[in-house]
């Protein structure tokens, strides 16, 4: 770890319209911290090309995101995308509920506006690992599969035909709340055969497919629709909800294949771990643990499934492979 170099107190500011609209007084008073311990140029985009703009030209200044996790999810896909993830140290004042900015909290950061905008200037930076896609996605935090569950083994929505084989589009993102097809590099794929359920997916929700109404990801709707969602769910009644239909994967970790389609599996995670390398869980139907290792690169096939990268929805693909890259990003952290 290091603190941020006095020379370079010079910040770009974005400030996340979504954030504007639903705290600005949270925002006002980040904004109010950041001046008065800095040089600042405030960005006040009105969506995704804005923000790429800013970052092209922000020169030498650090780049500081106001906003829920899928505006610090952009910026960070756009600094992968032009090779300055792993050279530049990224600072997030987070606003918004916490459904909305749970990864940031995950990550160590302070969620009040004061706390969060003094950690900015004072702070400490810490360089993480970083999972990237085949497609140049970034997942942060972590990812399961299916999509249909989290971390805990929640569910999406309620089972049957309400659940999420019934989203609406805008549930259906890339790995930075994106369209499949857009900042994340991946690409929208036709289902294919398989029963529907958590982590499957219809002709509807298919981006690119037969659904209308797909929003990007700095919609108010789209994500009022998202946090909404999270908020809905909650633990699984044993016994009420089914298993999920698309379980049968064929999941590789470094070359070595870890289970095949003919096992069935209920969940599986993957997560930056220590040393360079990514830790994976994989639950099975017929065994009482799970099952781990660790490994530089997984690769996760199979019928069309969804994942969830950063509580962010993904897909539906039939392969992606994920690659640790080791001390892959620099974010400011509180000291201590």
């Amino acid at each position: 770890m290091s603190a941020p170099d006095p020379s370079e107190q010079a910040l770009l500011v974005v400030i996340d319209p979504v954030a504007r609209r639903v705290d600005g007084e949270s925002v006002r008073i980040a904004r109010d911290v950041l001046r008065g311990g800095a040089a600042t140029k405030i960005c006040l985009p009105d969506g995704p090309e804005e923000v790429e703009r800013a970052l092209a030209r922000r020169g030498r200044r650090r780049p500081v995101v106001i906003g829920d996790d899928s505006a610090l999810l952009h910026v960070v896909n756009v600094l992968q995308r032009r090779r300055e993830l792993a050279d530049i140290p990224v600072s997030v004042v987070p606003v918004g509920p916490l459904p909305a900015v749970s990864l940031a909290r995950t990550l160590g950061v302070p969620l009040g506006p004061v706390a969060a905008a003094r950690a900015v200037l004072d702070g400490t930076e810490r360089r993480l690992d970083v999972l990237v896609d085949e497609g140049g996605g970034v997942v942060l935090g972590g990812l399961w599969v299916p999509g249909g569950y989290g971390p805990g083994g929640e569910t999406d929505a309620p089972a049957g035909p309400a659940g999420p084989a019934g989203a609406t589009p805008a549930g259906v993102t890339g790995p930075n709340g994106s369209a499949e097809a857009g900042e994340g590099g991946a690409t929208a794929v036709e289902p294919v055969d398989a029963a529907p359920g958590p982590g499957c997916a219809t002709a509807e929700s298919v981006v690119g497919g037969s659904g209308e109404g797909h929003q990007p990801w700095w919609s108010p709707a789209a994500r009022t629709a998202r946090s909404a969602l999270t908020l809905l769910t909650g633990p699984a009644a044993a016994g009420r909800v089914p298993l999920p239909g698309c379980t049968r994967l064929r999941i590789e970790a470094d070359g070595v294949l870890v289970t095949d389609l003919d096992q069935p599996v209920t969940r599986v995670s993957v997560a930056a771990a220590d040393g360079g390398l990514a830790e994976l869980t994989v639950h099975t139907h017929d065994a009482d643990r799970p099952w781990r290792r660790r490994a530089r690169r997984i690769t996760i096939s199979g019928p069309a499934f969804r994942y969830r990268a950063d509580h962010t929805l993904t897909g539906p693909v039939r392969r992606r492979t994920w690659t640790v890259h080791a001390e892959g990003w620099r974010l400011v952290l509180p000291r201590g």
